[in-house]
């Protein structure tokens, strides 16, 4: 077998990685734990592509130089890298000795070829900021299409190439000024006289290679439409010296350089390097990128590698997915819109199943949407109703009622013959870097499972037929190690759980389909908990607008909490008495109440968990305090519109609602001393409220040193004498 060389696009290093971003390294991921547990000798690299002129500018924004910035930056990526359990070869830099050698090398082997051309050319120059702007960092209308913040380089609206010039009322992207235009000197590769040597390799490659239908595409409508010279040079000092007399001064085009990162990553990884890089007739490369990237790994890359005139590896399979989308619009790095990697880390949501829901909506054909309501229907219906329900309710009845020891029975032929086809499938788009499609063929034979238990009726067969009952749960317990082994690319942690439940000493690929290996069964524990509408509504709150915003959100928050409790209670909380005109059981929450309440005229709907301590005819009729300006939530799928309020114990041992009998509805309660405030406060999120917490002191209600009152009493509680307040 040949050798397997994976690549994924390099993230730029100047910001941190969103979902949308995330797509490429764990599709490469993926693919090379699948290459490892076939036993194909593999190599996968990555890292943070550190030059040009979006590092240089942000770096000038912070104050700080340019390498201070990636430094920082290329540590937030890595950790970001291993919280999602992505396993490199070497996940490396291009800001490094080994690179500038190697892409020097790579332009002075094209320019002895023949391949490199000097021309000057009118370039924008901002005056303002005293320099030739790079092709990024000018901004102006698409003239394709009209989007009205388009890039130099390239319109993210439409993704058609463009230059600087091409753009309708540029501007200068660091200050806004309006750039003039002025002559300067600049090195291009010839890529008209390179192109017999392209097409001639990729008429070839893209049929062996089976490159994704939209790579071919793209790179055809580049050669139809007519290659032209491509400057590789820029105007910078943050980049890779040219090595050319008269061109001392100016550095590589960051796209001339940065896919030479993958070879120079793997030349710090290790000294054969080119055992990997120039040995076409023994390795095979592989690159996961998207779709906006295709056009510089079929062309520009390859074509910097054929003009060398050296004999490199050359793209054998190209996976390049379309957009991942989020909401109503765009991920965006630069405008901060979507889920970004460090707010994956913070949501308390494994990293498992954040990979789940990625390879389970990868956009492999078309655009897809990330929506919160979609990642918890997928999660709660898919990982959870489906795999987790399958190896939950297999291996507890396993350990329950045949105390852990795997009944001996004869397989059944017609079963594993339908596993074996869905595995030869799994297997065949694996091969094929078809992920998604893999994936989803995992969860179509753990679907499979689940109707073999549902129909297969083991609770009733145990007694009535063992025989029946035990060949059932012998071969879905063999089904559940091979969607082990199948699942490990894809989530490693949730099959090394599985595995050790099983008493797997390894997971391999050659177990497929043997039932065989397994006595015994540890005693099974829950995958995965169901994500809540509570839960992810508040995700979607917190995650909306850009991280500008949010940062704006946390920094008055911060300063909120930095004010006296009692400031808080005044500017910002809003409580009232409300009578309890009817309770009812939430139809699906076994501990919850589902509340109608009155305040004077007006009426309102609350969910509250309180089945553990009153009864229905306790609450009925009460006059109970209101959060009144907490923000609606759904829970468990009724809108809650507000929180009534209780004292506690820790852990809630000990529970108390404060009723307040004698105070009339719709009474606005205050601090002791004060009158209640004539105005309403705005709306505010249950972590507001909780972050200036009351308490019971001596059965009084307390916020800061401050009683709280209602009708100019203080309230009180009749048996807590002292607790938590919420």
């Amino acid at each position: 077998m040949k050798k397997r060389l994976i690549t994924s696009a390099l993230p730029y290093v100047n910001n941190i990685p969103h979902l949308g971003n995330l797509i490429q390294v764990l599709s490469a991921d993926v693919f090379a734990r699948f290459c490892r547990l076939k036993g194909y000798e593999t190599l996968y690299v990555c890292g943070t592509d550190e030059y040009g002129t979006a590092t240089e500018t942000r770096a000038l924004e912070e104050g700080v130089s340019p390498k201070e910035l990636c430094d920082r930056y290329f540590v937030i990526h890595d950790d970001i890298y291993k919280w999602f359990n992505i396993a490199f070869d070497k996940f490396g830099r291009t800001s490094t000795p080994e690179q500038t050698d190697i892409v020097q090398s790579i332009f002075r082997g094209c320019d002895r070829q023949g391949y490199i051309k000097e021309g000057s050319i009118e370039q924008l120059y901002c005056t303002s900021c005293q320099r030739f702007l790079a092709d990024r960092f000018v901004r102006g209308t698409c003239p394709h299409c009209g989007y009205d913040d388009a890039r130099g380089d390239q319109c993210e609206n439409c993704g058609k190439l463009l230059d600087p010039t091409d753009l309708v009322k540029p501007r200068c992207g660091t200050c806004g000024a309006e750039p003039e235009v002025r002559v300067t000197h600049h090195l291009y590769l010839d890529l008209p006289a390179i192109l017999p040597k392209l097409q001639n390799w990729m008429t070839e490659a893209s049929v062996q290679g089976f490159w994704a239908r939209n790579a071919v595409q793209m790179t055809n409508s580049w050669i139809r439409d007519g290659l032209k010279e491509r400057a590789i040079t820029r105007d910078l000092k943050w980049g890779i010296p040219v090595p050319k007399k008269g061109y001392e001064d100016k550095v590589f085009y960051v796209w001339f350089d940065a896919p030479i990162g993958y070879i120079s990553i793997t030349a710090t990884l290790t000294a054969e390097w080119e055992t990997w890089w120039k040995n076409p007739e023994n390795v095979e490369l592989f690159q996961f990128i998207g779709k906006d990237n295709i056009p510089f790994h079929t062309v520009i890359f390859p074509s910097s590698l054929l003009g060398s005139g050296e004999n490199w590896t050359l793209l054998h399979h190209m996976s390049s997915t379309e957009y991942l989308n989020y909401e109503s619009g765009k991920f965006s790095k630069s405008k901060g819109i979507g889920v970004f990697g460090t707010d994956a880390k913070e949501t308390g949501i494994p990293a498992d199943v954040w990979r789940f829901y990625i390879y389970y909506n990868r956009p492999e054909k078309a655009d897809a949407l990330f929506t919160w309501k979609d990642f918890q229907e997928k999660v709660n219906g898919e990982l959870i109703g489906n795999l987790g329900n399958l190896v939950n309710r297999t291996l507890t009845f396993v350990n329950r009622f045949y105390d852990g020891k795997l009944p001996e029975a004869e397989p059944d032929a017609e079963f594993w013959k339908q596993v074996a086809v869905h595995e030869e499938k799994i297997t065949a788009h694996l091969e094929r870097a078809e992920l998604r499609d893999a994936f989803r063929e995992i969860f179509a034979l753990s679907s499979m499972g689940n109707k073999a238990f549902q129909d297969g009726e083991p609770w009733r067969t145990r007694k009535e037929a063992p025989e029946e009952a035990a060949r059932l749960l012998r071969d879905l317990t063999f089904l559940i190690r091979d969607l082990a082994v199948l699942i490990s690319p894809y989530i490693p942690e949730t099959s090394d759980r599985i595995a050790g439940w099983l008493g797997m000493d390894a997971i391999s690929w050659d177990t497929l389909g043997r039932a065989d290996g397994i006595t015994a069964i540890a005693k099974p524990e829950i995958l995965f908990q169901r994500l809540e509408d509570d839960f992810i509504e508040g995700l979607r709150e917190r995650f909306a607008g850009s991280q500008a915003e949010r940062e704006a959100a946390r920094k008055e928050n911060q300063e909120k909490s930095e004010a006296s409790p009692e400031d808080f209670f005044r500017e910002r909380l809003d409580l009232r008495v409300a009578r309890i005109e009817t309770v009812e059981q939430h139809p699906d929450a076994d501990k919850l109440y589902v509340l109608q309440l009155k305040l004077g005229e007006e009426e309102r709907q609350i969910v509250s968990g309180l089945v553990d301590h009153y009864s229905i005819e306790d609450l009925t009729g009460r006059h109970i305090v209101l959060v009144y300006n907490l923000k609606p939530a759904k829970l468990r799928g009724i809108k809650s519109e507000g929180m009534l309020l209780a004292a506690s114990t820790e852990g809630e041992k000990e529970l108390e609602v404060l009723f307040l009998p004698e105070v009339a509805p719709g009474t606005r309660l205050s601090l002791d001393g004060e009158a209640a405030a004539a105005e309403g406060a705005k709306r505010i999120s249950i972590d507001d409220f909780f972050s200036t917490p009351m308490r019971v002191e001596d059965n009084t209600v307390m916020i800061g040193s401050t009683a709280v009152a209602a009708d100019g009493t203080p309230v009180r509680t009749k048996n807590l004498a002292r607790g938590s307040v919420g």
